[in-house]
C-alpha cells in the first residue's frame, strides 16, 4: 500500500478539523504552518503524529497511519472505537474529537508531554537511589488500571480489536515466546540452536491461559504510556486493546525496563493493587497470585522481542539500552521457584546475556 505524505494527512487533518467545529474556515488558513503544526517522534508505531497549536495553545493531536493497509486502518478504528468505548466507562483516556475512517486519520486531546517515565527516572524519581517522586502516580495509575479492567470489559464489543480479540494461548506462543525467539535469539543474536526451548514455551503459555481473562487488558501498559497532565494521569496507546488476565497490565508495569523499578518498590505496588482488586472482586487475589508469574515472565519475553525487533529491523537504537535491562528481568523472574523445571529456557537466557554483552 502507498504511503501517505504528511501534506495529504495534514490537508485532510485540517478537513476534520473544520468538520467537527473544532475551527473556523478563517482560523484554518494558518494552522498547517510550523508555527502551528509540530510534528511529534513515537516511540516504536509506525504512525505519525502532530501536535496543533492555535494562539500558542493546544488545540489537538492528529494521529495518522502511515499507509492504507487493512492493518493500519483497522489499528486506527480500534482506536476510535475502544478510546470512545473507554471514556464512556470513566477511564481517564484522552478525549476523541474526530476520526475519518477513509484515511484513519485521528483527532484526539493533546496530554502535554509529560510521561509518568519523565518523572520516575529524574533525579528524584522512585527509580533513583532514595527517590519518592512518582510513587503516588503510580498508586493513582493501578487504581485506575483496576477500573479500567473491569469497567472497560462492561459491554466490551469483540469486533472493535483489530488484531485478535483475545489474549490466549496462541497469542503467547506466537508473538511473545515465539516472537523472543525471532526477533532477539535469531534475528538480533543470529542463532539457529534454541536447544529445544519450544516446548517448555508452551507448557508456560498453557499455565498463564488458565487465568480467568474477561477482563480489558490494554497489553502496553508500561511509563511511556501514562502522561501526567494537571497532577493525573493519563492513559494513551490503548487501541491495542482486547480481553484478557488481570495480571498482564499490572507485570507491564511494574517491570517496565524502562523505569526499573526496584524489587522492593514493585512488590510494594503489587500488594497495593491486590488490595483494590480484593475489594472489588472478592476472593480474586487466591486466583491473581497463581498466575502473576507466569503471565509476568510471557511479558518480559514479549518486551525482549519487541526491543530487539525495533533496534534491528526498524533501526530505533532507543531500545537497545533497555534489551540488558529486559534479559537481566528475565532471568530473575526465571529464578522463582515457579519455573525451576525449565532448564532450557533459563540456559538460553543466560546465553542470551552473554551474546547481547557484545
Amino acid at each position: 500500500m502507498s504511503q501517505l505524505s504528511d501534506l495529504y494527512i495534514l490537508q485532510c487533518a485540517l478537513g476534520l478539523m473544520l468538520d467537527c467545529g473544532m475551527v473556523s474556515s478563517g482560523e484554518a488558513q494558518g494552522l498547517l504552518s510550523k508555527n502551528h503544526c509540530q510534528k511529534i517522534c513515537s516511540d516504536g508505531s509506525t504512525r505519525k503524529f502532530w501536535r496543533v497549536l492555535r494562539a500558542g495553545k493546544a488545540l489537538c493531536i492528529i494521529a495518522a497511519p502511515a499507509g492504507r493497509s487493512n492493518a493500519e486502518l483497522a489499528e486506527s478504528r480500534s482506536a476510535w472505537n475502544i478510546g470512545k468505548h473507554l471514556i464512556v466507562k470513566g477511564v481517564p483516556v484522552p478525549e476523541l474529537f474526530g476520526w475519518n475512517e477513509e484515511n484513519g486519520i485521528l483527532l484526539f486531546e493533546d496530554l502535554g508531554d509529560v510521561r509518568l517515565h519523565d518523572i520516575i527516572r529524574g533525579p528524584e524519581g522512585i527509580s533513583r537511589q532514595g527517590g519518592t517522586a512518582g510513587r503516588d502516580f503510580y498508586r493513582a495509575a493501578l487504581s485506575q488500571l483496576a477500573n479500567m479492567q473491569l469497567a472497560g470489559a462492561e459491554d466490551f464489543v469483540l469486533t472493535w480489536c483489530w488484531d485478535s480479540p483475545r489474549y490466549d494461548i496462541p497469542l503467547m506462543v506466537e508473538r511473545e515466546s515465539g516472537y523472543f525467539l525471532r526477533a532477539f535469539w535469531q534475528g538480533l543474536l543470529g542463532q539457529e540452536d534454541n536447544g529445544g526451548v519450544e516446548e517448555e514455551f508452551r507448557d508456560i503459555a498453557e499455565v498463564a491461559g488458565k487465568a480467568r481473562a474477561d477482563f480489558f487488558l490494554h497489553r502496553d501498559f508500561q511509563s511511556r504510556n501514562i502522561m501526567v497532565k494537571d497532577g493525573s494521569v493519563r492513559f494513551i496507546d490503548f487501541q491495542g486493546g482486547r480481553l484478557g488476565p488481570l495480571g498482564y497490565d499490572v507485570a507491564s508495569l511494574l517491570i517496565d525496563p524502562y523505569a526499573a523499578l526496584t524489587s522492593q518498590v514493585q512488590e510494594e505496588l503489587l500488594d497495593y493493587y491486590v488490595s483494590l482488586i480484593a475489594a472489588r472482586l472478592p476472593g480474586s487475589e487466591k486466583d491473581f497470585h497463581k498466575y502473576f508469574s507466569f503471565l509476568a515472565l510471557q511479558r518480559n519475553l514479549q518486551i525482549v522481542g519487541a526491543f530487539a525487533f525495533l533496534s534491528k529491523i526498524r533501526g530505533k537504537p532507543f531500545f537497545t539500552t533497555f534489551i540488558q535491562p529486559a534479559l537481566l528481568s528475565l532471568r530473575e523472574r526465571l529464578a522463582n521457584s515457579s519455573f525451576s523445571e525449565y532448564h532450557r529456557l533459563r540456559a538460553l537466557v543466560d546465553r542470551g546475556l552473554e551474546l547481547a554483552a557484545t
